[in-house]
């Protein structure tokens, strides 16, 4: 019965999550405008505001925690995720095999091609999240991550 509750919970985050985001003021059209018409990824980390890649970060906390020493939930802590090879952030957390044997590192790109679409990104994930559409959420998402990797 507890799993059906969490479950219950964290599909509420996740529907709620977009308009919350939308109620904060992170200047996102001003930045984007900034970005340049069909921005590149580099170009809209130019303009990635991680305190707002911070308040973005409340739907991955439904399965993720970010602080220093924090425990693994229904997916990995992420502090001090970036920078790190793919399937092996975290000592005690069960990765699936075809993450773990993905290869590659968690970089801006692999980060924002797994933010839109995690699925298409290492087919067999158990990760089970529909993405982040707007490239300059995903942006502020990758620069939060990027600023507690220490």
């Amino acid at each position: 019965m507890r799993h059906s509750f969490f479950y219950t919970q964290a599909a509420a985050i996740l529907l709620i999550a977009p308009f919350l985001g939308a109620c904060s003021d992170d200047r996102h059209d001003e930045r984007l405008a900034a970005a340049g018409p069909n921005p590149s990824l580099s170009a809209l980390m130019k303009v990635a505001d991680a305190d707002a890649g911070a308040r973005k970060f409340g739907q991955c906390a439904a399965c993720h925690t970010i602080r220093k020493g924090g425990a693994d939930k229904n997916g990995p802590n992420l502090h001090g995720i970036f920078g790190k090879r793919m399937g092996q952030g975290s000592r005690a957390f069960s990765y699936t095999a075809a993450l773990s044997n993905a290869g590659g590192t968690w970089d801006a790109q692999t980060l924002d091609a797994w933010l839109q679409n995690p699925q298409k990104v290492v087919p067999g994930t158990k990760m089970q999240f529909g993405g982040i559409a707007d490239p300059l959420n995903r942006a502020d998402v990758i620069a939060y991550l990027q600023k507690e990797a220490d």
